[in-house]
């Protein structure tokens, strides 16, 4: 089985200090360790003012977190404000057509300063206005900053707030912003904190980000599966590891991700996909059914896999092949294991970690076979493979769920590692299959460096839509996880 690896334990690029963060919502404990963008709530504590938007109410971002304020208004500012991140607020009362005048508040303690870009309808539509940052004198040090529209679209407008500078650090904290006498149209309330796996009885969307197990189709699905009885060993073969797998080859690239970009397409870094060859940003459960062609085996697995893609140079280099192993890594009762409901999905690793291969605290991508490892790219950050010898990776996912939620704001919140007993329990009671992708490439690395179009190889992650046929999964669990059995990819002894 591939090492596990929890991306939490890895110290945060471009961290400062700081008061004491808050993460979107209390019960959003791991928020902003995955990739990219996750719906988010606002705070109700603070009070409502004509044509304010409170900076953490986002409906969407990529690269914020948000914490206290020392700010007069208390509450919280959204914060981590780099180059290329951004925030989109839905239902932003513009007023009527003509000349507006907007405001930013603004904190800042790096000299480089940058810009906030106000765009309307998408990240790239039509210029609002832009705000200039300089320092402020501290990170909780606060100005406000004015702007004004000579035109601008009517009444309720998405409105992103995009973040420029020159250098790749930390440069702005946000509290707000105002558009003239106009009206944020609403002010979400606080996410809920997460409830209990016995509470859940609804099948639509929790809202924020949280995805409600269907419980009638997930107690049909379990019932299904523990009516199975587990298939006899045969003579001479032993309980050794719990594991089966999928055998999958790359299947197409996109710049998509259903998952963290659902529905805009060309809004993500490029991705290599695995599994399911109609996987885009539109993808769904039901769509990953529809068209069920599959670069994996077996043929009862029509999931979407997918990770960022490896570069040398400009040129792309597609894995020419990745085991996806499914096991069990409980110290106990294994026969706890249960398949992924349906539609449930994850994800692994941070795409926004940027960090030396030196300073990372995990798997790292190694020389496998033949001579090795010889060297290091120039920047030291990139193994260089003697004859023989390619690339590996190795990612392991959490095996532990809520038992609620089938996706959450961050797509890992209703997820978590095992206790110290090495079992699930407390806010993870229900063991699932431990994934992890290995994943082999073609080539032997190089001294001018290579990349992932996430950036540095510590930003490696990868995404999972589980879309599997519920008996072929059932069966698998069964008889090989919960039994203690290694099974092929045909989930065969």
């Amino acid at each position: 089985m591939p090492q596990h690896w929890s991306p939490e334990a890895v110290p945060r690029p471009r961290r400062r200090k700081t008061t004491t963060r808050i993460v979107l919502a209390a019960s959003v404990a791991a928020a902003l360790v995955g990739s990219g963008i996750y719906i988010a709530n606002a705070s109700a504590a603070e009070t409502t003012v004509p044509g304010r938007v409170q900076a953490e109410s986002f409906a969407a971002q990529s690269g914020a977190q948000t914490e206290n304020t020392g700010d007069a208004d208390g509450g919280k500012n959204v914060g981590w404000l780099a180059n290329g991140d951004w925030l989109r607020y839905d239902n932003v009362d513009l007023g009527p057509a003509g000349s507006l005048t907007l405001t930013a508040r603004v904190a800042s303690d790096n000299a480089a300063g940058g810009s906030i870009e106000l765009h309307t309808g998408t990240e790239t539509g039509a210029l609002l206005a832009t705000f200039p940052v300089a320092r402020t004198g501290g990170w909780q040090k606060w100005a406000t900053v004015s702007a004004t529209a000579k035109t601008h679209p009517a009444g309720s407008q998405t409105v992103f707030a995009v973040l420029k500078s020159a250098q790749a650090g930390d440069f702005v904290n946000l509290n707000w912003f105002t558009f003239g006498a106009a009206v944020a149209a609403s002010t979400p309330a606080a996410t809920p904190a997460t409830p209990a796996p016995s509470t859940s009885t609804s099948a639509a969307p929790a809202g924020d980000g949280w995805v409600n197990v269907d419980k009638a189709k997930w107690d049909a699905q379990l019932a299904e599966y523990n009516a199975l009885a587990i298939r006899p060993l045969p003579a001479g073969k032993k309980h050794d590891v719990s594991e089966f797998n999928a055998s999958c080859k790359a299947s197409h690239r996109l710049p998509d991700d259903p998952i963290v970009f659902p529905g805009m397409a060309g809004a993500s870094h490029m991705h290599t996909f695995l599994g399911n060859s109609s996987t885009s940003a539109t993808s769904t459960n039901e769509s990953l059914f529809v068209n069920t062609d599959s670069s994996c085996q077996p043929a009862g697995d029509h999931s979407a896999y997918w990770i960022p893609t490896l570069y040398d140079g400009d040129q792309a280099i597609d894995p020419d092949g990745v085991t996806v192993y499914y096991g069990s890594n409980l110290s106990g009762d294994r026969s706890k294991v249960v398949p992924f409901p349906e539609g449930f999905r994850m994800i692994a690793g941070n795409a926004k970690l940027q960090i030396p291969t030196a300073q990372v605290g995990g798997n790292t991508f190694w020389c496998a076979g033949g001579a090795g490892k010889i060297g290091t790219s120039a920047d030291g950050n990139w193994p260089i493979c003697g004859d023989g010898s390619h690339y590996e990776f190795h990612l392991g996912f959490e095996e532990c769920w809520d038992g609620v939620h089938l996706d959450s704001p961050d797509h890992k919140s209703h997820v978590g590692g095992r206790d110290n007993s090495g079992n699930c329990s407390g806010k993870f009671p229900v063991a699932i299959p431990s994934l992890g992708f290995e994943i082999s490439y073609p080539t032997k690395g190089s001294a001018t460096g290579m990349k992932l179009s996430s950036g540095m190889q510590s930003s490696m992650h990868g995404d999972f839509m589980n879309a599997w046929e519920t008996k072929p999964l059932a069966e698998r669990v069964k008889n090989c996880l919960t039994q203690t059995v290694k099974c092929n990819t045909a989930g065969e002894y």
